[in-house]
């Protein structure tokens, strides 16, 4: 009963995922960006766009240049939460490829400084008083979401260990359509479950500023206002001008 309940709601969760993300996308993609407005210093051309892309999702430059203690947490969480995702793809690939081996021990040193990462950026949000006057109640919500996924994800491996194998068959099963038994341990489903609504509320809350930050006209735009015309869209072009 236990498989079925959990290989139905990893079902249902991945679909609404897909779905959700895939058409918040495509509203980011199509809706018109009736100015010009890239924040400057910014790159003139498109390939310096693209590399003023790469370093703002790599180190956060902006960021970095606004706040420094802020930039400091927040890269620590997201690199750390990218080294435990690829630590985590062992369970969805036999074999398991010669990198995704090498990050394993960097993986368990990641779950530790993911969760301090976010405990530091959650302080601040009590802590700074202009801060948490914008903070709502979502915001506390999702960080302590993530927090416990964080700390299941460590009790797991510290405290309450579950047979592995038993878990990589179950998800190996899972996208093979071929259910294997998930063990009933009730520390592995609490961070199942904990991990399955972080994938149901993805799409709705703010943590979409991952792909949206792609999007971004300020950060998406070239400074070439002096070389070429901005044609605004055509929606606007339509619309009647006024006396």
């Amino acid at each position: 009963m236990v498989t079925i309940i959990y290989a139905t709601a990893f079902y249902a969760a991945s679909l609404l995922l897909v779905i959700a993300l895939g058409r918040r996308i495509w509203l980011y993609a199509t809706t018109p960006a009736p100015l010009k407005i890239p924040t400057t210093p910014a790159p003139t051309t498109k390939g310096g766009v693209v590399l003023r892309m790469i370093r703002e999702v790599t180190v956060f430059e902006s960021l970095f240049r606004s706040n420094k203690w802020i930039w400091l947490f927040g890269w620590i969480f997201h690199l750390s939460l990218a080294v435990v995702l690829l630590r985590h793809l062992r369970y969805f690939v036999q074999p398991v490829p010669f990198l995704i081996v090498l990050v394993q021990p960097f993986g368990v040193i990641a779950g530790f400084t993911m969760v301090a990462g976010l405990l530091a950026l959650w302080a601040r949000r009590i802590v700074v008083e202009r801060i948490r006057y914008i903070s709502r109640p979502s915001d506390h919500l999702m960080l302590a979401l993530l927090v416990a996924i964080g700390l299941s994800g460590l009790n797991l491996k510290f405290l309450a260990r579950t047979d592995i194998i038993d878990v990589k068959e179950f998800f190996l099963g899972l996208m093979y359509f071929d259910l294997r038994p998930l063990p009933a341990d009730p520390a592995l489903l609490l961070h199942l479950t904990l991990v399955l609504c972080l994938m149901v509320v993805f799409p709705f809350s703010k943590l979409l500023h991952a792909p949206g930050v792609f999007f971004s006209p300020s950060r998406m735009q070239a400074d070439d206002t002096r070389e070429h015309r901005y044609a605004r869209s055509a929606k606007l072009e339509s619309t009647p001008r006024r006396a």
